[in-house]
């Protein structure tokens, strides 16, 4: 069963304008940021307190730009987007990979290879997200952190329904529904980063369960 047919999802939900071929949408690089200067500075603020130095990190959905701190030294960076200039364009990334994750969620690491996993403003075009989170929560060593930030902006022919139409509270609540239901995680929170006069910035962050067994949270 997918998102699409799950009875406790209003149909529709995870449907986009555009329906066409994902890799050709992306097939031109695009080396624009996508969250205003001071929007970017509280997100890179927020990934300096929270993720350790050391770290191993997965890039999900990543681009030219991945927005850590550039002080602080990680273990590795490893980038995931479906665009190979932008990614090796990106100067934090150790090594990239190029994959659809609307028709293949399943990632060539192995189990427990990160210590942390980033979406920035990027979650809005899934349209698989729960077998995504539950990739992920394979991928996450147990305790490792799932950090997913959202604002207003996006590709609108791209974005599924219900990141186009819901207010940004409901976006949040079903963020935290889409974990629940790929399970392994635990420790959900919300925090809203959001900057005076610049873009919002909503963060829904989780951990993986420390025993690794699937939990609600």
């Amino acid at each position: 069963m997918t998102e699409r047919d799950d009875p406790e999802l209003p149909a529709g939900m995870f449907q986009r304008i555009d329906e066409g071929d994902d890799a050709a949408f992306y097939a031109e690089p695009r080396f624009v940021t996508h969250i205003d200067d001071a929007t970017i500075e509280a997100l890179t603020t927020f990934y300096r307190e929270r993720i350790p130095a050391g770290a191993r990190l997965l890039d999900l959905m990543s681009s030219w730009v991945s927005h850590l701190p550039e002080d602080v030294t990680y273990a590795s960076i490893v980038g995931h987007g479906m665009n190979a200039p932008e990614l090796a364009a990106n100067p934090r990334l150790d090594a990239w990979h190029v994959q659809d994750l609307n028709s293949d969620p399943e990632l060539p690491w192995p189990e427990g290879a990160f210590d942390a996993a980033l979406i920035a403003v990027s979650v809005q075009y899934l349209t698989r997200p729960i077998d995504v989170f539950a990739e992920l929560a394979r991928l996450l060593a147990p305790g490792g952190q799932l950090i997913i930030s959202t604002s207003h902006r996006c590709f609108p022919t791209k974005a599924v329904w219900a990141f186009r139409e819901l207010p940004p509270e409901e976006r949040v609540r079903l963020i935290g529904f889409l974990l629940q239901r790929a399970g392994g995680f635990e420790a959900l929170e919300f925090v809203d980063r959001s900057p005076a006069a610049a873009d919002p910035l909503w963060i829904v962050s989780a951990r993986r369960s420390s025993d690794g067994v699937r939990r609600d949270l």
